[in-house]
């Protein structure tokens, strides 16, 4: 940078005549400054429509596509309270009867109080328990659950934690309850198959069994209350049993899955009880995932409409730091709102995909030999001159509640959903097959101009955004050089009269001082 020097001798304005020198020349960046800003714009606008874009592709289209997101049924019961049931893929319609006999049980134990006064705890031994134990004191345990055994040697050292410890060896759930002086053991799997025991084969063993609670005939089943509290109180594991058409089933839980639907028993039916279960289409289903998908398309056609109808902004553009300084907040933003909203404005590549998908919306499926088209199950779009500006691509479906447009019309598709699914099906399978084949070639990668799965030129907007970057930074220095430039001469010419000024005073004394 030149050495920059104010008239100081000439008296002349050499910031301000130098910047009208200038000018032409920062207009020229700031041309190309605006314009990489609008581009910048531009990609953000394209960013955010490419995005709803490849979702009603991906989350809505890509499973219509195929006839399993149609096979949709609902189950329902006559007795709820008996029995739950989940629909399946493989259920088939019907009406069946059935019956719960009983409920799957876990075998549990509930031990009894121990009868000592004194504090009892896990670390508690059986010496402790009853101080009259000898040293000559010992005996066995067996712990049996399903196909594992574990058997404990005893004596009076042998603590509540010790024989804890076997039980869950053995494949049990077991806990001492210090504040209870009792054990909870229990299988850890409902069912007959989790019945377990707790036995002994000496009297020793025996003793110490019934000083823990735990003293109990394994092949009988506590009934009833008890108001001994030092009796232990046995429930056997039991099967769940249904009687599904008059077929009996049983299973370890409460759950069963038969032909495509799982049921859960609840409760007992009453003796004599059926309980119907009706398996059918779901309606609803299928229709609330066309009307899904149908809203989420006239979103986005709705929007590209707008935006390529948007109105002109002609003679507006990006403004520059200091013509936003002459402006308040609220006036930039109006301003540059003008700019955005009309960034893809008759755009080319907004228009071919518009286009491609009114095309194949409007257009006919062939569906068992017979072009069907969308108005064939009561979705249309409005009209011209009815929709709504901006709206006119949009499709509507008769009878639907939340459409005030077209709610009083007859639900023609919720009626075919009904008797004629197969034809419903059909005809969305091959339209979303379409859309989503279409979506994909519009969305391909373009060596140079864009990446996969975009629906603009993404590459060449960033080429151009960076091409614009290497001549703004070349402008700038051109302007640099050419404002040093006339620094350089004014500086000059400063020096010149200093040095004139300067003589003329010499002069000037010489002449005087004569």
């Amino acid at each position: 940078m030149s050495m920059r020097m104010t008239g100081m001798f000439s008296g002349m304005d050499t910031e301000s005549i130098i910047q009208e020198l200038v000018s032409a020349k920062q207009t020229k960046v700031d041309t190309q400054k605006k314009a990489q800003t609008k581009l910048e714009w531009k990609q953000d606008a394209w960013k955010e429509l490419n995005t709803k874009l490849k979702n009603l592709q991906s989350k809505y289209i890509a499973n219509m596509r195929f006839s399993d997101a149609y096979s949709k049924k609902t189950t329902k019961v006559s007795n709820s309270s008996a029995v739950s049931v989940i629909t399946g893929e493989g259920a088939v319609n019907g009406v069946q009867t059935l019956e719960v006999s009983r409920l799957a049980k876990t075998a549990y134990l509930t031990g009894g109080k121990i009868q000592s006064s004194k504090e009892v705890t896990a670390l508690t031994t059986l010496g402790e328990l009853d101080e009259k134990l000898g040293d000559d004191f010992s005996g066995t345990i067996t712990v049996g659950a399903g196909d594992k055994q574990k058997t404990l040697n005893i004596d009076k050292n042998t603590s509540i934690s010790t024989v804890l410890n076997t039980m869950k060896e053995a494949g049990l759930n077991a806990s001492y309850d210090a504040g209870q002086k009792r054990f909870f053991v229990s299988a850890k799997t409902s069912g007959e198959d989790g019945n377990f025991s707790i036995t002994s084969g000496d009297a020793s063993g025996q003793k110490a069994l019934k000083m823990l609670g735990i003293s109990y005939d394994a092949s009988a089943e506590s009934t009833g209350k008890s108001d001994d509290e030092a009796a232990a109180h046995y429930t056997k594991g039991q099967d769940a049993e249904i009687y599904l058409n008059g077929a009996k089933f049983t299973d370890s839980t409460n759950v069963f899955e038969i032909n495509g639907l799982t049921f859960t028993a609840l409760s007992a039916t009453a003796p004599g009880e059926t309980v119907t279960v009706t398996t059918e289409q779901d309606t609803d289903g299928i229709y609330d995932m066309v009307k899904n998908f149908l809203k989420e398309y006239n979103s986005v056609i709705n929007e590209m409409d707008k935006l390529y109808n948007a109105d002109s902004a002609k003679g507006y553009e990006p403004l520059t730091d200091d013509e936003k300084e002459s402006l308040s907040d609220s006036e930039v933003e109006k301003y540059e709102k003008k700019i955005k909203d009309a960034l893809l404005r008759r755009d080319d590549n907004l228009s071919t995909v518009n286009s491609a998908l009114q095309q194949i919306m409007s257009g006919g499926v062939e569906v068992g030999g017979k072009t069907m088209y969308l108005s064939d199950f009561g979705i249309d779009t409005l009209g011209y001159f009815t929709a709504a500006e901006n709206e006119k691509h949009a499709y509507h479906i008769d009878g639907d509640s939340d459409d005030a447009s077209t709610a009083g019309n007859a639900d023609k598709l919720k009626t075919m959903i009904s008797n004629d699914p197969d034809t419903v099906i059909s005809f969305f399978t091959s339209l979303s097959q379409k859309l989503y084949g279409k979506m994909t070639d519009l969305s391909k990668s373009v060596d140079g101009y864009r990446t996969f799965g975009n629906f603009y030129d993404d590459k060449k907007m960033k080429s151009d955004y960076d091409s614009y970057t290497s001549k703004i930074k070349e402008l700038e220095k051109k302007l640099q050089d050419y404002e040093d430039k006339w620094y350089s001469k004014f500086s000059k010419m400063e020096t010149a009269l200093a040095k004139m000024q300067s003589n003329s005073s010499a002069v000037t004394g010489l002449l005087g001082g004569s």
